[in-house]
């Protein structure tokens, strides 16, 4: 990027490898900056209109009066509610924006079916499941949905859930109805003094321990990416995942569901906590194991739960549901008059943007990229993205990433290298295992800066052909505890660097260790001390999991010194397996990384 490409970059000049470096960070005031290399470029609008003419929005389900009213200002609008996917995908053809909630599927057929007339769809709501994003992205379709109109009914709710759960007011309500009065039964338990731990310190989450902190709760937080600054202000503890559940005596739930989360409370989580512990869950059903919940409810580790969403829904025949201590609501948390109305008006303001050419921050697939970019760049936006995944993977938990430094290895001058791509896709990457948003080129930075993520870039130039774009990239974590402390750089920052080989993206550096590693499929990272045979035992075990290695890679530092051992493997080893490779007498310590 050139300083003159925006004012939000700061160019600064030191020396490197080989010459200079220059060095650019993330600011609020500019989502992204174009190299004047690009610059003359056509970078497409989502949708260009001619003087006069209106597009056309096809409202698919119920949407709140001030959202339709604000729609109509700028377009021609259609609300025809329960259309058969038949119907949707004739009446697809007609419209530039769909609007939909959760109950309408906007699968590849309608994309298809729309002939490239439609350019935005809006989800009315957060999830965005119902919508085929690759599909979208295919047909240069842009996807916004609305995450914020929602979060104080959400909260409200997890507030509601959690009171009336330690007075038992529903089943003393459903008593007093069946005739009966059974005050000593239902005796309650008091919210002052007691524990909160808030597993997800987002906005829902935040909202939550504000309202707590007010009923006299001592709230504690855990969240990797929860901005210290936000948690003091709220007078929030921020903790480790285990020491959150250890010392709770209430837990409320406001994690996203990914495939970290997913059932995150189970039979061995549910073990660590405190015997009584309450629980409250307004976020996704699918990160608590029910089956482990139904049995830590009959030990009586857990005394109650409060839950508004379920694995499947609606669920039947769940002994969860009807069990005694469980309160149960049917998703409730956006369920105001006030959210649908925010939900409608934020959704319509985004759709709005979208189709007068706005990059919308509440976008949650990438518009199209000039091809030659992406042409050029393809190999290393994987690269990107899977450097992202593994480094922060190698974060100990309880540590807040905040500070990240990627370096961009090059031999081309600054202005004549378009890294915003590369940015965002390692953002993905750093972000996306561990939370639900959507990352991609529109959104990163935006994401980035909203969870206090902290990007930095730097360039050194390099000797050598300016034809290809990059001769490496590495990405660096500050300020942070790695669980593979070999991982760590001279100067203490987790680091890990990669390269492009024969267009397969590789891992060439973890810490100060040279290695060499397809990233294809993941990896298991071993210290050892340096000895004949390493290779073999550690292959031997791999091999009698039946775990495929697709590449091995051993870097030392010197003969019989320290080593680090990285192998590719192409399926996810045993738990016995990764147990028996730490107790090989030699190896100091290992870590299994999904890529």
């Amino acid at each position: 990027m050139a300083a003159s490409a925006s004012s939000s970059v700061n160019l600064s000049i030191k020396p490197t490898r080989t010459s200079l470096s220059w060095k650019t960070h993330l600011a609020s005031t500019s989502a992204f900056a174009v190299s004047p290399r690009l610059a003359n470029r056509h970078y497409p609008r989502f949708v260009i209109f001619s003087m006069g003419a209106k597009p056309t929005v096809l409202v698919a389900e119920k949407l709140g009066e001030a959202g339709v009213n604000l729609l109509k200002e700028f377009a021609d609008v259609d609300c025809s509610y329960n259309l058969t996917p038949e119907e949707l995908c004739t009446k697809i053809s007609l419209c530039d924006a769909l609007i939909v909630r959760s109950g309408t599927k906007v699968s590849r057929e309608v994309f298809e079916s729309s002939g490239g007339r439609l350019k935005v769809v809006g989800r009315a709501g957060v999830g965005i499941d119902n919508v085929d994003l690759a599909a979208a992205t295919e047909h240069g379709c842009l996807v916004v949905n609305a995450p914020t109109a929602n979060t104080v009914a959400a909260a409200e709710h997890g507030i509601a859930l959690l009171t009336s759960m330690s007075r038992n007011v529903a089943q003393a309500d459903a008593s007093v109805k069946a005739g009966k009065w059974l005050r000593n039964k239902y005796v309650g338990v008091s919210l002052v003094g007691k524990t909160l731990a808030v597993m997800g310190f987002g906005k829902v989450g935040s909202e939550v321990a504000r309202r707590a902190k007010g009923l006299g709760m001592h709230v504690i937080a855990h969240d990797p990416y929860a901005p210290a600054d936000r948690a003091r202000a709220l007078g929030v503890e921020l903790v480790s995942f285990d020491k959150a559940i250890a010392s709770a005596d209430f837990i409320s739930l406001h994690m996203p569901l990914t495939p970290a989360t997913n059932k995150i409370l189970n039979d061995g989580t549910f073990a660590k906590m405190k015997k009584g512990v309450r629980i409250v869950n307004v976020a996704r059903g699918g990160v608590i194991d029910e089956d482990a919940l139904v049995r830590a409810l009959d030990a009586g580790i857990v005394a109650q739960a409060a839950l508004d969403v379920f694995t499947v829904e609606p669920p039947k025949d769940s002994k969860l549901v009807l069990h005694e201590n469980v309160t149960a609501t049917p998703h409730l948390g956006a369920s105001t008059m006030e959210a649908q109305e925010g939900v409608a008006v934020e959704i319509a303001e985004a759709v709005v943007g979208a189709l007068n050419g706005e990059l919308a921050a509440t976008a949650v697939n990438a518009p199209m990229v000039p091809a030659e970019v992406l042409s050029e760049l393809k190999p290393f936006v994987a690269l990107a993205e899977k450097l992202g995944k593994l480094v922060v993977q190698l974060v100990a938990g309880g540590s807040g990433v905040k500070s990240v430094t990627v370096t961009y290895g090059s031999a081309r001058a600054p202005d004549d290298l378009d890294t915003r791509l590369l940015r965002a896709m390692i953002t993905k990457g750093l972000i996306e295992p561990i939370s639900s948003a959507f990352v991609n080129f529109v959104n990163a930075d935006f994401t980035a800066k909203q969870r206090g993520l902290r990007i930095a870039e730097e360039r050194f130039l390099l000797n050598g052909s300016p034809e290809s774009p990059l001769e490496f990239i590495q990405v660096q974590i500050s300020s942070v505890t790695s669980k593979f402390a070999s991982a760590l750089s001279d100067s203490g920052e987790i680091r890990v660097e990669g390269k492009v080989k024969d267009g397969i993206p590789h891992l060439t550096k973890v810490g100060s260790f040279e290695v060499d590693v397809s990233l294809e499929g993941s990896i298991i990272l071993c210290r050892q001390v340096d000895q004949p045979g390493m290779i073999g035992k550690v292959g031997s075990i791999l091999s009698e999991g039946n775990v495929n290695v697709s590449f091995m890679s051993v870097g030392r530092i010197a003969p019989r010194k320290h080593a680090v051992m990285a192998i590719g493997v192409d399926e996810q080893p045993s738990k016995e397996s990764l147990k028996r490779i730490g107790e090989i007498p030699a190896v100091e310590e290992f870590v299994y990384l999904k890529i």
